[in-house]
């Protein structure tokens, strides 16, 4: 019987990990089939029962862990974790137009970029004084500050498997969904008791919900328009996802030093060029749901191959300390967000 290797879940964006071993689409088929098919058990369980999708696909492929184990399943997975997680972050792009930017107006854009940075930075703060690092704080505060799941996966891949390892991230996704599912509930509660109007609870739920659904779900149980705002300053801050990886992508740089320059990775470019593209008008809406879609389905096998792939013992040995960096940083955004609405709007 053939022998793969296990293969690094983060993308190696540095060449700093061990280079793997090419595999043929044939060695790729058991561990696809297992991601594809968690994915599409988890997509049943989220349009049934209206759980997120990526925490449903998370928990199933922790569920399906000890398949990990198998070694036959490593190629695929590993494709599932790497390739298709950026070709989703590509697709991304699809969601928003430069014009739902601009429409936010000048303070309101600013507000929403110092909100992202503080609670980006209070993350890495926070890490480092519980002793986990900068580049968990990074990944953790980066998924608050971000796009929940999406931002962890994305930030994951940059940062590469030696700064943000399998079972951090596995940590960051269960308690990024978590926070976001539990956000969605209150937050609107909380602007109801505070008496807020439709535009500042809007712009409060937008720009501290984690998730995107989770975010247009909190924004419209409060009202159509409310809705309507948290999507556009939600996808302003998706939007901000590719200049985040950027900046990190310059700040981390290579162990080794051979690199010297700035990498800024091709799925970023994509995502740009998928956003600009989508600004343009040029594709139709069917297709542009289509392509959402499609990211949709790739992320979730990505974070679905990351609960099978994730150690478990390494997992539990974690502790708390991570949990709480994801809710003083989630604390942080929504403070900043209620702040932001009461002055600005």
């Amino acid at each position: 019987m053939t022998r793969y290797p296990t293969l690094p879940l983060a993308a190696d964006l540095y060449n700093d990990l061990e280079p793997s071993p090419e595999s043929s689409w044939r060695d790729l088929v058991p561990g696809l089939m297992v991601a594809g098919l968690a994915t599409m058990a988890a997509a049943f369980v989220a349009d049934h029962y209206g759980a997120p999708l990526t925490l449903m696909a998370l928990l199933i492929g922790l569920a399906l862990n000890f398949l990990g184990a198998d070694r036959r399943m490593g190629p695929g997975l590993g494709f599932a974790s790497k390739t298709l997680l950026r070709w989703g972050i590509v697709l991304v792009g699809a969601r928003i137009t430069l014009g739902q930017i601009v429409g936010l107006g000048p303070m309101t854009l600013l507000a929403v970029v110092v909100i992202l940075l503080v609670t980006l930075g209070s993350g890495v703060i926070i890490a480092r004084a519980l002793g986990l690092g900068s580049a968990f704080g990074t990944l953790a505060g980066g998924a608050v500050a971000i796009c929940g799941a999406s931002a962890a996966m994305a930030l994951a891949t940059t940062l590469g498997e030696r700064r943000a390892n399998q079972a951090q991230l596995a940590l960051v996704l269960v308690g990024i969904s978590a926070a976001s599912a539990t956000a969605m509930f209150l937050y609107p509660t909380l602007a109801h008791q505070l008496g807020l109007t439709d535009r500042q609870a809007g712009f409060m739920l937008g720009a501290s919900v984690h998730d995107v659904a989770q975010a247009l779900g909190a924004g419209y149980s409060y009202s159509d328009s409310a809705g309507q705002i948290a999507a556009i300053v939600k996808l302003t801050r998706v939007a901000l996802l590719a200049p985040v990886l950027a900046l990190v992508a310059a700040f981390f740089r290579p162990e080794d030093g051979k690199k010297t320059g700035i990498t800024l990775p091709w799925f970023v470019v994509g995502f740009f060029a998928f956003a600009g593209i989508n600004s343009l008008g040029i594709i139709p809406a069917i297709a542009s749901r289509g392509v959402q879609d499609v990211a949709t389905a790739c992320l979730a096998c990505a974070v679905a191959a990351t609960g099978i792939r994730a150690p478990m013992s390494s997992l539990l040995e974690t502790g708390m300390k991570p949990i709480l960096v994801i809710v003083i940083a989630s604390l942080v955004a929504l403070a900043l967000s209620l702040a932001g609405a009461l002055i600005l709007l």
